[in-house]
């Protein structure tokens, strides 16, 4: 499941453990940093963001690429993907994915510094199919970014973390 994204090779995780356990210090250590870029995969025919993709987010030097797949799945890869290189593979399909350096939700925090990082575990109060699964929020001074599993494709939010999540601050 490369998407013909250059140095894409996703290695998903199921449960608030595992991605704790393999990812958490590197993520606390990014607290402290600036955002300083990003990238999402955008169709260069109308624009439409294509949210199978991975996210990902520049903090100085140091490149998160954060995506969701199936119900709970989530990989965290670290300074793989080459956002300059062209997404090869879907000559044929209607459209055409390029990599994309707008996005208005990410956009205002560019050049902000990154407070700190939290792991979010879906748990609602009632029975919902996606308990258990594991979001990433990034905590700005004035704001937090959510990327979370839309069920089978990663979601962007901002704003307060919903109460359904319980929030597992990491720290470095």
């Amino acid at each position: 499941m490369g998407l013909g994204i250059s140095g894409f090779k996703p290695s998903f995780l199921v449960g608030i453990e595992a991605v704790r356990q393999a990812h958490g210090s590197r993520l606390a250590m990014l607290a402290g940093r600036p955002l300083t870029g990003f990238a999402v995969v955008r169709y260069v025919e109308d624009g439409e963001w294509f949210a199978d993709c991975p996210v990902v987010l520049d903090f100085d030097g140091v490149q998160v690429e954060v995506c969701h797949c199936y119900l709970d799945n989530l990989s965290l890869g670290w300074d793989t993907i080459d956002t300059t290189a062209a997404i090869t593979g879907w000559e044929g399909f209607e459209f055409t994915p390029a990599w994309s350096h707008r996005d208005e939700r990410l956009e205002p925090f560019v050049g902000q510094e990154l407070r700190e990082v939290a792991l979010l575990e879906w748990r609602p109060a009632e029975f919902d199919m996606a308990a258990g699964t594991v979001a990433v929020e990034f905590v700005f001074a004035g704001d937090c970014v959510q990327i979370f599993n839309g069920l089978d494709e990663n979601r962007i939010e901002v704003g307060p973390t919903h109460p359904d999540y319980l929030r597992h601050r990491l720290d470095s």
